[in-house]
């Protein structure tokens, strides 16, 4: 990528991320939300699923910041199908800019307000008890494999994006896929007390997979399997849905 790419690419992530001081709802995705989600699960759920909440964030809190992470990447694709449905795609193709500047710029800005949420959580988490018990270089991993899965992930809703022509059914794909293959895995309670016939589907779920590797580094346990495998799912994931998404925003656009 050429410097004046990459410079564009920078000030078109700076445009989405300043458009929040004019549209402040956008931080509910990634700062009320997630932490209505945390106060929730932990103080409804916890004394039951573990003996106190305590407990339960101890082990839940990962798992509460994968699903924020998967719901957010659909943020991506409303974006960028709301840009393209106004007509600033449009606009800004008439620039002497870089072509794929806007959709990485969108890309770039998103990843960083998933740092935010990350970070964030883990903050609020801390508040409430939980305790990083591995160390901060196994907790910078995890937050840098989050991001590295968020980044991947996007992808799916950036293709959802040009396939469709409302913003709004973005979200309802988004709803439809994420909430079952987070609910049906290893993010909120332990595989071994479902049924059997729903363990094998959810020992290869990507969001067990991804939650087993940050509680791995953020509170102990089995760290190398499930990094290599949420690592792979990355790659998949990249490796399939970004050319998909770039042959389909070349037509779109």
């Amino acid at each position: 990528m050429s410097t004046m790419a990459v410079r564009n690419t920078a000030t078109l992530a700076w445009r989405t991320l300043v458009q929040i001081k004019h549209n402040p709802m956008e931080l509910m995705d990634f700062s009320i939300q997630p932490v209505m989600f945390l106060l929730l699960f932990t103080f409804v759920f916890g004394g039951q699923l573990a003996g106190s909440p305590a407990e339960y964030l101890q082990f839940a809190l990962a798992g509460i910041i994968v699903q924020n992470l998967l719901f957010a990447t659909m943020n991506t694709g409303v974006g960028l199908n709301t840009d393209i449905s106004k007509g600033v795609f449009d606009r800004l193709r008439s620039l002497p800019i870089a072509r794929f500047a806007p959709l990485a710029g969108r890309i770039v800005a998103d990843v960083l307000k998933q740092a935010w949420a990350i970070l964030l959580l883990l903050g609020v988490g801390t508040l409430l008890g939980f305790r990083i018990t591995t160390g901060p270089l196994p907790a910078l991993g995890a937050v840098l494999l989050l991001l590295g899965f968020a980044l991947a992930a996007s992808w799916i809703s950036v293709l959802v994006a040009m396939l469709v022509d409302e913003p709004d059914k973005v979200q309802i794909f988004g709803f439809v896929l994420i909430f079952p293959i987070t609910f049906a895995s290893s993010a909120f309670v332990r595989p071994e007390t479902m049924p059997g016939w729903l363990q094998g589907f959810v020992r290869i779920n990507p969001t067990s997979v991804l939650s087993d590797a940050v509680r791995g580094l953020l509170t102990g346990g089995p760290v190398a399997g499930p990094v290599l495998q949420s690592v792979l799912w990355a790659l998949v994931l990249l490796g399939v849905f970004a050319p998909l998404s770039v042959r389909a925003f070349r037509r779109r656009t």
